[in-house]
C-alpha cells in the first residue's frame, strides 16, 4: 500500500485536520501568524496527524474527536521541530530555509512555546483527563529526551542502550501518545487502547531509525535537509555507534574523532566506514524488527481497511527514501 493511497483512506479527515490548523495558528499577534503561515507552507508528511487518524478510525471512531486529536499532536511536533532547529543550528528543513534561519532564534523559540501552549489549549476542549494525561507526560518525556541527546552530543562513547532511549523519548513516545489518545477519544475498550499504544511506539522507533540512516545514505534533494546534518552535530546515531564498534583501528579513530569534533570536513571517509562496517545494514536490520513488531499488535484490532492502512504505515515507515 502506498502512502497515498493510505493518505486517501482518510482524505476527508486530512481536511479537516489541516483546517483546524489553520484555524488554530490564527493569532492577533502578526509574527505568530507569519511563523504559523510559513511552518505551515512547508508541508512535511503530516504522518503523526495521519496515524492518529487511521487509529481513531481503526478503534472505531464515530465522531470527528479524533481531528483535533491529530492537530494537536501536529502542534506538538512543530514545536519540537523548532526548538531541535535552534539547539541544532540547523539551515533547512523540507527543502527550505528553517524558521529560525528564515525569522531568528527567538521568534522560533517563541513560537514554539505558543504551540505548544495551544496544543494544550485543544486538549482542553477535549474534555478528557485521560488524553491531558498522556499528553502532559509524553511532552515531559519528550523535553527530557532532547536534554538526554544534547548530552550525547559529542560523546563517542554513547551506547546503543543510550541511543535507544533518546529515540524513544524524543521521538517514538509522541507517535505511542497519539495512537493512545486516537483509542481514548474513539472510546476503545483498554485492549485496543494499549494495542495501539504499542504500535505506534514501535512505529516510531522504525521511523527514527531509518532517519538516522538516511543522514549516511539519503539525497539532500528528496530528504530536504542537508545529508551528513547528524555528523556535523556530533550526534552519536545508531550508524556511527555500530561504526565505532566493528571499524578497522583507523576508522574508528577517524570516527571518534568526528564525533567529538563535529563538521562536515571528514564526511566522505565517515560514510565509507559506516558502509564498510555495516552500520547502515544493521540500522535498517532494526528497524526492521520495530516496523514487524508495530504490525503484529495490529492482529489485536478488528480488521478494516484502517487497521491494513496501519499496516502500510509501517512498511512504510522502513522502506522510505527521504
Amino acid at each position: 500500500m502506498q502512502l497515498k493511497d493510505i493518505r486517501a483512506l482518510v482524505a476527508s479527515d486530512l481536511a479537516a485536520v489541516d483546517a483546524e490548523i489553520r484555524r488554530q495558528l490564527a493569532s492577533d499577534v502578526a509574527l505568530v501568524n507569519q511563523v504559523g503561515d510559513y511552518i505551515v507552507g512547508g508541508g512535511g508528511k503530516r504522518l503523526r496527524p495521519l496515524l492518529v487518524l487511521l487509529a481513531a478510525r481503526a478503534a472505531g471512531a464515530t465522531d470527528s474527536a479524533h481531528v483535533p486529536a491529530a492537530a494537536l499532536i501536529e502542534f506538538i511536533h512543530t514545536a519540537t521541530l523548532l526548538h531541535d532547529d535552534v539547539v541544532d543550528d540547523s539551515a533547512r528543513r523540507r527543502g527550505r530555509e528553517t524558521a529560525n534561519e528564515a525569522f531568528g532564534n527567538p521568534a522560533s523559540v517563541l513560537v514554539g512555546d505558543f504551540l505548544y501552549s495551544r496544543a494544550f489549549q485543544m486538549m482542553a476542549t477535549l474534555d478528557s483527563a485521560a488524553v491531558i494525561r498522556v499528553m502532559a507526560d509524553a511532552t515531559n518525556t519528550i523535553a527530557a529526551g532532547e536534554v538526554m541527546q544534547l548530552m550525547n552530543s559529542g560523546d563517542p562513547d554513547t551506547t546503543e542502550i543510550r541511543y535507544m532511549d533518546v529515540i524513544y523519548r524524543k521521538t517514538a513516545r509522541l507517535f505511542e501518545a497519539g495512537a493512545r489518545i486516537a483509542a481514548i477519544v474513539a472510546k476503545a475498550p483498554a485492549p485496543v487502547e494499549a494495542a495501539l499504544a504499542r504500535f505506534g511506539r514501535h512505529l516510531g522507533i522504525a521511523f527514527q531509525l531509518v532517519d538516522d540512516a538516511l543522514d549516511y545514505q539519503g539525497d539532500s534533494g528528496e530528504l530536504g535537509k542537508n545529508v551528513g546534518d547528524d555528523l556535523a552535530e556530533g550526534k552519536p546515531t545508531l550508524p556511527l555507534i555500530h561504526a565505532l564498534a566493528h571499524a578497522d583501528v583507523d576508522a574508528a579513530a577517524l570516527i571518534r574523532s568526528a564525533i567529538e569534533q563535529g563538521g562536515t570536513e571528514l564526511q566522505a571517509p565517515i560514510i565509507a566506514a559506516v558502509e564498510n562496517s555495516g552500520g547502515l545494514e544493521y540500522t535498517a536490520q532494526l528497524a526492521e524488527r520495530e516496523a514487524k513488531k508495530a504490525e503484529s499488535v495490529l492482529a489485536q484490532l478488528p480488521a478494516s481497511p484502517y487497521r491494513d492502512a496501519l499496516a502500510g504505515l509501517a512498511r512504510f515507515a522502513v522502506n522510505r527514501t527521504s
